[in-house]
Formats: structure tokens, C-alpha cells, sequence
């Protein structure tokens, strides 16, 4: 009987070892993740930081250049045609069966 009892103990021990040994891996995969998360954010803050930077300069050399702004309210747009609508054929049900093998 304490045969058994210790390889019980010892199943306990491999399985706790293991368990840890995942949650630990779990983790670093959460640490990491948030870390590129991080990362992912200055990059999109630089971006936005830099795309700002650019349009203000283009606003800049425009003015002095006496360019019309873009986008001044002046704006028209065309209506949109309608897509002539396609007729959908009917197909007899007994054919175009398809055969997922």
C-alpha cells in the first residue's frame, strides 16, 4: 500500500511541476503580448504625431504658395448611378450538386 501512496505522491508532485511550469510559460506569453502591445502604441502615437507634422507643412507651403486649401466646403458630389440590376437565373434544383468528397 505505500508503494502506491508514494507514486500518488509522486504523480501530485509531477503534475503540480507541470502546472507551474505552464503558468509560468502563460505569463511570459501575457508579458510579451502586452510589451508588443506597448510597442504597437508609441509606434502608432509616433505616426500619428508625425502625419500631423506633415499636414502642417503641406498647409504651410500651400499658404505660401497661395494655394486653395483642400477641401475648402466647395465641394460637389456627383450622384451616384444606380447598377443596372442583373437577372439571376433559376437553376432546376436536380442539378449543380456538389459533392464534398
Amino acid at each position: 500500500m505505500s508503494k502506491k501512496v508514494e507514486r500518488i505522491k509522486v504523480k501530485k508532485q509531477q503534475v503540480r511541476a507541470n502546472h507551474v511550469e505552464c503558468h509560468q510559460k502563460f505569463q511570459a506569453r501575457i508579458h510579451e503580448a502586452e510589451y508588443s502591445m506597448q510597442a504597437q502604441h508609441l509606434l502608432i502615437e509616433a505616426l500619428v504625431d508625425e502625419k500631423d507634422s506633415l499636414l502642417q507643412t503641406i498647409h504651410g507651403l500651400q499658404e505660401a504658395n497661395n494655394a486653395p486649401a483642400p477641401f475648402d466646403g466647395d465641394w460637389e458630389e456627383e450622384p451616384e448611378e444606380e447598377p443596372e440590376e442583373e437577372e439571376i437565373e433559376d437553376i432546376p434544383l436536380d442539378e449543380g450538386v456538389i459533392d464534398d468528397e
